[in-house]
């Protein structure tokens, strides 16, 4: 596969599609058994997935994408983000367009038109890693994204994912990260002889300090950590190679102890990034700015 091919693919998905192709909606399938599998959304709702199948010379081959999204780090923001699509599935479209590297149009998607394509739908807000429960006797929150990344490959594997002779799994944003989290587990369901990789497009977050020398991102992270369980589903030869296990999150630690043939796709001024670096900045313009308005 060409590498160039993966970049002007993926870019199409993150990215608004702007050439013109005819809208592949493809349809919703909720998780079969999930609360026996407690692998539910933020609301208790079943996690979900978007199969397109694929044909010919590619049907015995498979793209999974993690949609991204975001997260939540505290009580209040993961409550107000299970009312919504990020956080319920009882919230999202039932049917998604598939464009741009999950397209079947093989002149735009030479690579993967004829691929057996999925779109894991994001409900936890924990990259598809958390597991824990809050329940305080009137209001409860599920953080099950690690046992909905289990029922959802657990649902595809008797679907054809078990022969899968190429694999891809795949990530944008939030759901980038969860391509470094679950890479190598990935290759653990498919058969010994499968070519597997793969991919992050925007999902490698940085640990630096923002422009007031604050961890701001670590910090952000640590409680999101904290509060979904996220640390106990981490790499388990990054966690042990590190004095501060919970940074095996951040895929500039994790990254080298992944096993799996691994692309990557980054701008140097990621939105999301740039926001944390930049947090500190915001404010003192807005005092410059009304200093300025002051002389």
């Amino acid at each position: 596969m060409r590498v160039a091919a993966y970049v002007s693919a993926v870019m199409l998905t993150c990215a608004w599609c702007v050439l013109s192709e005819p809208r592949l909606e493809v349809p919703m399938t909720l998780v079969r058994n999930a609360s026996h599998q407690e692998a539910l959304c933020l609301d208790g709702s079943s996690p979900a997935y978007h199969l397109h199948r694929g044909f010919g010379a590619g049907a015995g081959n498979w793209l999974l994408q993690f949609e991204g999204g975001g997260w939540c780090n505290d009580l209040e923001s993961c409550f107000q983000r299970a009312g919504t699509r990020r956080g319920s599935t009882r919230y999202m479209s039932k049917f998604e367009v598939f464009s741009g590297i999950l397209s079947n149009n093989a002149s735009l998607n030479p690579d993967f038109y004829n691929w057996n394509r999925v779109k894991l739908r994001y409900c936890d807000g924990a990259s598809f890693a958390g597991d824990a429960k809050f329940d305080n006797g009137t209001s409860i929150l599920y953080f099950r994204g690690q046992k909905i990344w289990q029922a959802i490959i657990n649902d595809l594997l008797p679907k054809g994912l078990s022969k899968a002779k190429k694999a891809l799994l795949s990530g944008c944003s939030a759901g980038g990260l969860a391509s470094f989290l679950h890479c190598d587990n990935f290759t653990s369901f498919l058969p010994q002889n499968a070519s597997v990789k793969c991919l992050s497009d925007a999902g490698f977050f940085l640990d630096e300090k923002d422009i007031s020398l604050n961890h701001s991102m670590r910090a952000f992270y640590e409680e999101l950590i904290a509060l979904q369980g996220v640390e106990k589903n981490l790499h388990e030869n990054c966690t042990s190679s590190l004095h501060y296990p919970h940074l095996c999150f951040f895929p500039q630690y994790a990254l080298e102890f992944i096993k799996t043939p691994f692309f990557i796709l980054n701008s140097a001024y990621d939105v999301y990034q740039v926001k944390f670096s930049m947090f500190i900045a915001l404010n003192l313009l807005s005092c410059t700015l009304r200093c300025n308005m002051m002389l």
